[in-house]
């Protein structure tokens, strides 16, 4: 039966990132404003204009698959995601209590086909002409024979959600959304819609990504929107600071287990936040040198209050999207601005990409679980490398943890090719 304003908390935390392998380590070392950003280890990066990243350190994929052909077909971002979803289905206590595999759903933020050139060289190599120009009749009559056959199910976006999916039996509403950066937050928007609206009972929702590989480096020093401070790795990622030059690239996974409020109040599980509010919106014009308004950053905002019932006066917190471009970090300051008004300077901003880099589209999960463990633990993270104030970044940015009773939290997400999020998150003891 679709019903209608149901009520939806998160009851389970999973997270693979820079600063840890679990929710725990990610947090503890969150907190003590330590740098996931280091030179690339995952490939030679002589001769790229940018060679640092935030890197996931230590990751063992068979600690969490154990079926060696499954890892055959699943690249890193997949690895992630499972793993995730296993520490968030562990912590939620998923088993015995999990409802009827028809009322679970799978909802994902996972990037676009994104190939290692490694996995295409042979093919390639194979499909050049005597002139030493690609030909495309060569390709398919030789060059394809070298591929990996099962190729595709390592690069469709959706298999992180169909492995996922497959672990726990989920037959309820599922999807996958490439939105870019604020793919996972409106992975989780969409899942708490789903919920709401009587759909499904449960969602292990979120995303994963692995954006450290040539090509995304390739691709975004063209944009010129990556950061170059190669001699000071742990320093490259400065949201909101007068000398930020660009972003670094991150990786890892994010994974959150929704669920139905009155459900999980019955079996007594742990409530981290409840999801009070959700808003999208999107630029018409975006991208380096692109828009040049906040509009679409304040109305995700705007919508997300008016879901949550909330006026800005009643958040304690902004979760800010804040990758350390120049004009993205400009233009959520001023649509912050547009909606807080007078209580903007009041009201405190952090992002936690200065220790993490911008994780693509697992990069809203795990600013959402960053909002959870503030509202739950009492502490605001800090933004790491705010040291030069900006006249066009001038809020309350928090450059050391802050303790803080919160209420209420606003998490944004915004793609800076024009995806906006924005997500509510309200103190479980507030409601």
């Amino acid at each position: 039966m679709i019903q209608d304003n149901r009520r939806v908390v998160i009851t389970g935390i999973g997270v693979i990132s820079p600063l840890g392998l679990s929710r725990d380590e990610f947090w503890t070392n969150l907190t003590a404003r330590r740098s996931g950003v280091s030179r690339i280890t995952l490939f030679d990066t002589r001769g790229f204009p940018t060679r640092i990243a935030a890197e996931v350190k230590g990751f063992d994929p068979q600690r969490y698959i154990e079926k060696k052909k499954s890892l055959k077909v699943m690249i890193r971002d997949m690895q992630f995601a499972v793993a995730a979803a296993r520490e968030a289905a562990s912590d939620a206590g998923l088993g015995a209590s999990a409802p009827d595999p028809e009322r679970v759903g799978v909802v994902f933020g996972a990037s676009m086909i994104s190939t290692d050139p490694c996995e295409l060289g042979p093919a390639i190599k194979q499909s050049l002409g005597k002139d030493g120009q690609f030909d495309l009749v060569r390709f398919g009559a030789e060059g394809i024979q070298n591929l990996f056959p099962l190729w595709l199910l390592k690069q469709l976006p959706n298999m992180l959600a169909s492995h996922v999916a497959i672990m726990y039996d989920a037959q309820g509403p599922s999807n996958t959304i490439t939105s870019g950066c604020s793919a996972s937050a409106h992975a989780i928007g969409e899942a708490f819609r789903i919920i709401s609206r009587g759909a499904a009972d449960l969602v292990i929702t979120g995303g994963a990504s692995s954006c450290i590989t040539p090509l995304k480096l390739a691709r975004y020093h063209r944009l010129g929107v990556l950061s170059t401070r190669n001699d000071e790795p742990e320093k490259a990622s400065r949201p909101f600071d007068a000398a930020r030059d660009g972003f670094v690239i991150g990786e890892g996974a994010g994974m959150l287990i929704l669920e139905e409020r009155e459900r999980a109040r019955a079996r007594n599980a742990r409530i981290y936040a409840e999801i009070a509010g959700y808003g999208s919106a999107v630029d018409m014009q975006s991208g380096p040198g692109g828009t040049i308004e906040p509009s679409s950053k304040a109305r995700a905002m705007r919508m997300a209050l008016l879901e949550a019932e909330t006026e800005p006066g009643g958040v304690d917190y902004i979760g800010a999207h804040g990758n350390s471009i120049p004009f993205t970090d400009r233009l959520e300051t001023l649509a912050i601005k547009e909606i807080w008004g007078k209580r903007a300077r009041a009201t405190p901003v952090s992002s936690i990409k200065g220790q993490i880099g911008d994780l693509g589209p697992a990069s809203g999960a795990v600013g959402v679980i960053a909002t959870a463990l503030a509202i739950e633990r009492g502490i605001i993270p800090c933004t790491l490398n705010w040291e030069n104030r900006d006249a066009d970044c001038d809020l309350d940015y928090v450059p050391h943890p802050r303790e803080a009773a919160l209420r209420c939290a606003v998490c944004n997400s915004f793609d800076f090719m024009g995806q906006n999020v924005s997500l509510v998150l309200r103190n479980p003891g507030c409601a």
